[in-house]
């Protein structure tokens, strides 16, 4: 790590390219969810999936043309590894309150459609259903577990900081929530528990990074007295470049072992874990120092008092005994 130690590189002197780019990042991220929505999974939704093992292989367009008699909508894709013959099926909730059936009819209807195919033989691995009460107190307690989590850091940071820095770290944080939704978007994950479960852990991931930086800026206040918030925010980075290599690193590295060997279950949890860390440390290094420099207007007032050198302590003693 020797890489990463002693540096002086200028981060803050690309703080306007690396907003430039997040702000692009995050327009497209937006458009992409506003033109093709933001795919909610079973637990939000709501709905019957089903999940078909087949003892060989079967395309997942002959269980489509099987599906053909039930009526209304329907997903069908591979799950899992190819060799594994696995196909899940989902019936969304609005087609069935439609149709009159309930969730647990439209999963044997499933069952026995394929059955009639004469696909060959299968089991019926799992079947999860989620009625419309659940998936949507589920969707509004996401909602709000989110925005306490966000509104939480604010007050924690401007308490032990100052506002500026507060919005800084917001700022970052919703920064990295809207990239990580917007790139599930891009490759087709589904919003459900585990993704927020992921994007709950980016948040407090970031901010402890911020925080850190942050902290080293304030302990930069009293060692480099007239210097600019710029200065003192691009040594503190530096200062802190080794320690969030590492941690960005062995975490990365941590998460790619879960999403290539964690399965199908948990792969949409690592997949927003990746990229919420690069997405994070990237925030933390340019977004919050940038917002909070810009806010300061370049103010180099201590956050915290300043304690007196100890050469003006003793001179206030040696007048007082005088």
């Amino acid at each position: 790590m020797d890489l990463f130690s002693n540096t002086n590189y200028n981060f803050t002197k690309w703080r306007w390219h690396a907003l430039a780019v997040s702000i692009a990042i995050v327009l497209l991220g937006l458009v992409q969810i506003a033109r093709n929505g933001l795919p909610l999974g079973i637990d939000f939704s709501g709905g019957t999936i089903v999940v078909l093992k087949f003892q060989q292989p079967t395309s997942e367009e002959a269980v489509r043309k099987a599906l053909t008699a039930i009526p209304g909508e329907k997903v069908v894709q591979q799950y899992g590894a190819a060799s594994a013959n696995e196909v899940l099926v989902r019936l969304p909730m609005v087609q069935q309150s439609e149709q009159g059936t309930s969730l647990e009819q439209g999963a044997r209807q499933v069952v026995d459609a394929v059955r009639a195919a004469n696909l060959g033989q299968f089991e019926t691995v799992s079947t999860e259903i989620v009625g419309p009460v659940i998936g949507k107190d589920l969707q509004r307690k996401g909602v709000y577990a989110t925005l306490a989590s966000i509104f939480g850091i604010a007050l924690y940071i401007a308490f032990r900081f100052r506002a500026s820095f507060a919005i800084g770290a917001i700022a970052a944080t919703l920064h990295d929530v809207i990239v990580t939704l917007a790139v599930l978007t891009f490759f087709g994950y589904e919003l459900s528990l585990n993704v927020v479960a992921a994007i709950l852990t980016i948040t407090g991931y970031s901010v402890n990074d911020t925080i850190v930086i942050f902290d080293r800026v304030r302990e930069n206040f009293r060692t480099m007295r007239g210097a600019s918030l710029e200065a003192q925010v691009n040594m503190a980075v530096n200062q802190t470049l080794s320690r969030t290599i590492i941690t960005a690193g062995t975490t990365f590295l941590s998460v790619l072992a879960l999403y290539l060997f964690g399965g199908e279950v948990l792969e949409g949890f690592a997949f927003t874990m990746l990229i919420g860390i690069v997405s994070g440390t990237y925030s933390t290094v340019f977004i919050a120092s940038a917002i909070a420099i810009m806010l300061s207007k370049n103010d180099a007032t201590p956050a915290a008092p300043v304690a007196r050198p100890a050469a003006d302590r003793a001179r206030r003693r040696e007048r007082r005994n005088a």
